[in-house]
């Protein structure tokens, strides 16, 4: 498996074809947008220079990286010869089940379809195409070229052979592999998110500010980086996307969006990307 696909060239999709490609893998990279792609060969290369000024890899090692992504805007095009095609596109259900339907009709019968979601089901994407059996959950942790992490998701019809597949393919590209079963927001998540909307409401109810809500996690928790500002970073409008996803799927009031969270989404507040969330950031 040395042919990959990546669909979506946002930060997700662009982490991920940086990752595989800096460990050999040819990588197409694929969006409808060419100034999005153009955005993404670009990030990838601060990246990686950020890589060289660490002493991590030298510049021949940058420049063989790069000359493994090739940009594609037509998806056809892009997934047609591919052994495995991930989808990175926007964490809506409708987007990724047509791509999961049009990519099954391109790519041939043992490709592997996986998905970057974070919280829809894959069983349900697995429906959307004729080989269910192939499709599989590859959620990475942003920024994909630092974290280790991938969350791998067994929707209902995934085979053994897949899974053990993209566990072995997980390990090669430098993360660690973690196999969960098919839930409303997995397993990070789930677990994740509710913290972040308890955050949420204590900020809104004025138990304390945002800074020392953070610093308690922090340093009575162990936690690298407080429930506030790490809301900024995922975006609150992901975030509050997910809790509906995971509210949906449980019929559960408790994953229900904080009032505040809603609003500021609404406002245009959606962490580091527009400048402002619980913080104040320099776009």
């Amino acid at each position: 498996m040395k042919k990959i696909a990546v669909i979506g060239a946002g930060t997700m999709g662009n982490g991920i074809a940086h990752v595989f490609a800096q460990h050999g893998y040819a990588v197409n990279l694929i969006d409808t947008q060419s100034a999005a792609l153009e955005k993404a060969l670009q990030t990838i290369a601060k990246n990686l220079d950020r890589q060289v000024a660490k002493g991590v890899i030298n510049a021949e090692d940058k420049q063989k990286t790069l000359d493994l992504i090739t940009c594609f805007t037509d998806l056809k095009d892009g997934v047609q010869d591919r052994d495995l095609v991930i989808e990175a596109a926007t964490e809506n259900s409708k987007i990724k089940l047509a791509i999961f339907s049009e990519i099954d009709q391109y790519t041939h019968a043992d490709c592997i379809l996986a998905s970057n979601t974070s919280s829809i089901s894959i069983t349900q994407l697995a429906d959307a195409t004729k080989k269910p059996g192939n499709v599989i959950g590859m959620h990475f942790m942003n920024p994909v070229p630092v974290m280790k992490l991938v969350e791998i998701i067994n929707g209902k019809s995934t085979t053994t052979a897949v899974t053990d597949s993209i566990v072995a393919l997980t390990t090669a590209i430098g993360k660690i592999p973690c196999v969960v079963k098919d839930a409303p927001g997995f397993i990070a998540n789930r677990i994740l998110m509710p913290m972040i909307n308890e955050a949420v409401l204590a900020f809104e109810e004025g138990i304390s500010d945002a800074a020392t809500i953070d610093q308690i996690m922090k340093l009575g928790m162990a936690h690298p980086m407080g429930p506030l500002q790490l809301a900024d970073y995922i975006g609150l409008d992901v975030c509050k996307n997910i809790l509906e996803i995971m509210e949906d799927g449980f019929q559960n009031s408790k994953y229900k969006p904080a009032a505040l969270l809603s609003k500021m989404v609404a406002e245009g507040k959606l962490g580091v990307k527009s400048g402002a969330g619980f913080y104040e950031y320099n776009k």
